[in-house]
């Protein structure tokens, strides 16, 4: 261990230590002048990140969905009955342009999952609503993906996950303010 560094911050060839903790400390080796301890954060939220990818992937696979096409049922059937918006209601809540929601509707409403409907007071709205098919893909397939993520957290207590779950919201506010003018 070098010199005047606490062994909490260097856990690199403890027992329990990983990749990230090995690339800190190569950066800590050959830039020591650098603070590379975001890493020990970043590199790991990135690696749980494409784990949990993975996972919930093959799940939405086995529904004939991707990620992107169960946020939009989720949405609408989180709505509640008649499990409908427009398209610039979904693209809001998913941090979508209009036009990349637009895409995701057509390929719902070619798989039978969605129906397009004008409102009857102002033709020009157009809402989305679940179909009786994608309400059954949509029950069946919350189902499952909640019985992963369950699954994936049993590792954690209930404390910890709420713990874990506030830093990380307080995480993305950080971030957001980061990326104001003069953040």
């Amino acid at each position: 261990m070098r010199a005047g560094k606490a062994k909490e911050e260097e856990p690199h060839g403890q027992a329990g230590s990983d990749a990230v903790d090995e690339i800190v400390a190569q950066w800590r080796d050959q830039r020591p002048a650098l603070a590379p301890s975001p890493i020990a954060l970043f590199g790991r939220v990135h690696r749980v990140y494409l784990r949990y990818q993975a996972v919930i992937a093959k799940g939405f696979g086995d529904f004939g969905l991707n990620s992107a096409s169960f946020d939009v049922l989720a949405a609408l059937r989180r709505a509640g009955p008649p499990y409908r918006k427009t398209a610039s209601e979904l693209a809001g809540g998913s941090l979508l342009s209009s036009a990349g929601m637009t895409f995701r509707l057509d390929r719902l409403e070619q798989a039978g999952l969605i129906e397009r409907q004008r409102d009857d007071r102002d033709r020009r709205v157009v809402y989305s609503q679940l179909t009786e098919a994608g309400l059954a893909v949509i029950e069946q397939a919350i189902t499952t993906h909640l019985e992963h993520e369950h699954r994936l957290l049993g590792g954690l207590t209930p404390r910890e996950q709420t713990q874990l779950a506030r830093l990380l919201a307080k995480l993305e506010a950080s971030i957001v303010g980061a990326e104001r003018p003069g953040g």
